[in-house]
């Protein structure tokens, strides 16, 4: 059990670790044995814990949870100011730090970071070995791009780049994207069903992303890496992520390539 899910929540017990009062969301409570419990079943070794904004600039949970996990790891979420050094981060098995910058009103949840935090931020992030992440879309990456391109450190999109299924793999946002891949200057979660009507993995929604998917792995198998998004947040009926893990390897299309996904390109980047 090798492989690596990198992307994941945790949520309470709520306890010993509650909510920010100032948050977008209140989740039911998703914890560590239960996210452990998921790894097995899905055999995959090692996680990688997302700090969600609803616990505010609050890493307790994370970080408690990184110590008495050490085969899994951690992305923070901060904005300029709030930490009084990002140094020591690494050692406790934190990887990166998470950015919001989605298109539509109301798109960046209370207590995330924004694309201008990450611009601050990035240099720092990069002398003490942290890569940014970021949760953005196809509508909004066209503006982005040439500013991540000028960034001094890896940054991974989240949600497979939020593309809009009906538009196809030529809308420019998944262009801009492609293109970023295929130049080294993004990775990117291979996690799709926040993309899908409904946010169902459907037979004919999983049939229609896959072009989506062969894109990316011709621009670059190298920086992909896969998420199961779990507990899968504001999502009824809840994915199946068994059913998710399935659907990148049949597009991957042979065990080498779900081999790179899995186990090589995120053992880079998190290790």
């Amino acid at each position: 059990m090798t492989g690596w899910d990198c992307h994941a929540h945790l949520f309470g017990p709520y306890g010993r670790y509650p909510l920010a009062a100032d948050r977008s969301y209140t989740p039911p409570e998703a914890v560590q044995e239960g996210y452990a419990a998921l790894l097995k079943r899905l055999g995959l070794g090692r996680g990688v814990l997302v700090h969600p904004s609803a616990y505010g600039n609050d890493f307790s949970l994370l970080l408690d949870t990184l110590a008495e996990r050490p085969a899994w790891r951690g992305v923070i979420v901060t904005r300029p100011g709030e930490l009084p050094t990002l140094a020591g981060l690494h050692a406790r098995g934190v990887r990166a730090a998470r950015f919001s910058q989605r298109s539509g009103a109301g798109g960046n949840f209370a207590g995330s970071a924004s694309f201008d935090d990450l611009l601050a931020l990035a240099p720092a992030l990069a002398d003490v070995g942290l890569h940014a992440e970021l949760w953005t879309d196809c509508a909004a990456l066209p503006a982005l791009a040439d500013r991540l391109r000028a960034l001094p450190l890896p940054v991974v999109i989240d949600h497979m780049g939020g593309f809009d299924l009906a538009a196809g793999v030529s809308q420019p946002g998944f262009q801009t994207l492609l293109a970023l891949l295929a130049e080294g200057h993004v990775h990117v979660k291979l996690c799709v069903y926040r993309n899908l009507p409904g946010l169902a993995l459907t037979a004919e929604a999983g049939e229609a992303a896959l072009p989506f998917l062969a894109a990316m792995l011709q621009a670059n198998p190298d920086a992909l890496v896969w998420g199961s998004d779990w507990p899968h947040l504001r999502v009824q009926p809840v994915p199946d992520a068994a059913q998710l893990l399935a659907w990148m390897k049949a597009g991957a299309g042979d065990d080498a390539m779900v081999r790179r996904i899995l186990q090589d390109n995120p053992q880079r980047l998190y290790e």
